[in-house]
C-alpha cells in the first residue's frame, strides 16, 4: 500500500515539474520562461468567466462600470432555416399571440375575408403583348388612283340612230390590246349615211358632225346583200364609221387636191402583215390575234405601205380621206374587225367596244356612256325602203 502510495507521489512530481508556473488562488505568478515566437498559445476558454484567477473583482470598461456578460445558452433550440416567422413577434399572425379564429374568416390571411376583400395584384396591371423580335416590316398602302376625266361621251353599243337599223347591244371588246386607228386626231364615230352630208343631205362639214357623243352604227341599214351573223338583220354596214378631226379640218381637205388629202394618220393597231389592198381598202392581218382589220377610204395615192409588207403596231398606213371608187362618201374612215367566233368561223364582229377601249388608253380619259334623252339629236326624215344606200 506505501508503495502506490509513493509512485502517485512520483508521478505528481514529475507532472509539476513539467509546468512553468504554477498559479495558487490569490498568488501573482512568477513569469515563465519566454514562449518562442510562432509557438501556439492555450486556446481560448469555451465559456466566459467573469473572475479566472479568483481574485474576487468583477472586469471594468474605461469607466469603471462593470461589464455584463450575457450568460450563454449551454443547449440552445435548433433554428429551422426554412422558417421566417418570429415566434416572438407580437406582429406575426402565427405567433401564440395572435392564432388563427376558425369562427372569423378574417384571422387566416391565407383565407380571403368576404367583407374585406383584398385587391387582385393583377389589377390595373397593363398587359404588353409580346414583342416580335423580327417584325414584317410595314409596307405602305397607296391610296387608290383618282378615276380618269371623261374625255368623251357615247351610246350604248347597238343604240343606232331611231328607224336606221337594228343593233346589237354587244359589249364585247374583240380586240382588247388594240391601238386607237387614228394616230391623234380627234374623233367623233357615227352614221355618215344618216347625218349631215349623207343621204338626208346637207353639208358634211357642217359644225353638227361634231362635238357629239359616240354613236354605234353596226348593223345599220343598207341596200347591198351585206351580212354578218352578228347583226340580227341581212343587209347591214359591217363595220364602224369615224369621222375625224374638226369642222375645220372637213373645210382644209375639201380645199386639197385629192391626191394631196391627208392631215390625220392611219395606224396599224396591231402588229401584222398587210394582207391585201384593194381599190379603196386596206387589210391587216394580226400575228398575236389573227384578226383582220379592214381600212377603208384612204387617200390611196399616199399608202404608206404595200401589200405582204410587215407592219408594228402604231405604223403610219396612210391618211384619212374619201376614197370609194367612183361613188361618193363623206371624209372618214370605215374601220372594220373579223374575229374567230366558235360555231361561225371568222366573221365580222362588232368593233365599237374595241375601239372605246382603245380611245381611253390612247386619251388616258374614260368614256362616259349617257343616254337618248340626256342629248338633244337632230331629227332625220323616215327613209323609204327602196332607197339605195351602198356606203
Amino acid at each position: 500500500m506505501k508503495i502506490k502510495l509513493w509512485g502517485l507521489m512520483a508521478v505528481s512530481a514529475l507532472a509539476l515539474s513539467a509546468c512553468d508556473v504554477v498559479r495558487v488562488p490569490g498568488a501573482t505568478p512568477e513569469p515563465g520562461p519566454d514562449i518562442p515566437e510562432g509557438a501556439p498559445g492555450p486556446p481560448p476558454p469555451t465559456v466566459p468567466v467573469s473572475d479566472p484567477w479568483g481574485e474576487g473583482e468583477e472586469p471594468t470598461d474605461n469607466n469603471d462600470d462593470p461589464i455584463v456578460v450575457d450568460p450563454v445558452d449551454p443547449d440552445p433550440d435548433p433554428v429551422d432555416p426554412t422558417d421566417a416567422t418570429d415566434p416572438t413577434d407580437p406582429e406575426d399572425p402565427s405567433s401564440p399571440e395572435d392564432p388563427i379564429d376558425p369562427e372569423d374568416p378574417g384571422s387566416d390571411p391565407a383565407q380571403p375575408d368576404p367583407e374585406n376583400p383584398q385587391p387582385d395584384p393583377t389589377d390595373n396591371v397593363d398587359v404588353v403583348d409580346p414583342v416580335d423580335p423580327d417584325p414584317e416590316p410595314e409596307v405602305p398602302v397607296s391610296p387608290p388612283p383618282p378615276p380618269m376625266p371623261v374625255a368623251f361621251e357615247y351610246y350604248a353599243p347597238g343604240d343606232l340612230i331611231p328607224g336606221t337599223g337594228t343593233g346589237q347591244g354587244d359589249n364585247t371588246v374583240y380586240a382588247p390590246n388594240m391601238l386607237f386607228p387614228i394616230k391623234t386626231a380627234a374623233t367623233w364615230p357615227q352614221s355618215m349615211v344618216y347625218r349631215w352630208g349623207g343621204a338626208i343631205g346637207g353639208d358634211q362639214c357642217d359644225a353638227a358632225n361634231y362635238d357629239i357623243p359616240w354613236r354605234d352604227n353596226f348593223c345599220e341599214k343598207r341596200s347591198s346583200t351585206r351580212n354578218t351573223p352578228m347583226c340580227p338583220t341581212n343587209k347591214v354596214h359591217q363595220g364602224q364609221d369615224i369621222r375625224v378631226g374638226s369642222a375645220a379640218d372637213c373645210n382644209a381637205l375639201r380645199a386639197q387636191p385629192k391626191r394631196d388629202r391627208g392631215l390625220h394618220e392611219v395606224i396599224a393597231v396591231e402588229n401584222g402583215i398587210i394582207q391585201h389592198i384593194g381599190t379603196y381598202s386596206v387589210q391587216l392581218k394580226g400575228t398575236e390575234t389573227g384578226n383582220i382589220y379592214s381600212y377603208l377610204h384612204l387617200n390611196m395615192r399616199r399608202l404608206r405601205v404595200s401589200a405582204l409588207d410587215t407592219v408594228d403596231a402604231g405604223d403610219t398606213l396612210g391618211f384619212v380621206s374619201n376614197d370609194f371608187g367612183t361613188t361618193p362618201t363623206t371624209f372618214h374612215l370605215h374601220f372594220e374587225i373579223k374575229a374567230p367566233i366558235e360555231g361561225e368561223g371568222i366573221v365580222n364582229v362588232p368593233p365599237y367596244m374595241s375601239l372605246v377601249t382603245a380611245y381611253e388608253r390612247r386619251e388616258g380619259g374614260r368614256g362616259e356612256l349617257v343616254e337618248d334623252d340626256t342629248v338633244a339629236v337632230a331629227s332625220f326624215p323616215a327613209f323609204p325602203d327602196d332607197i339605195d344606200i351602198v356606203e
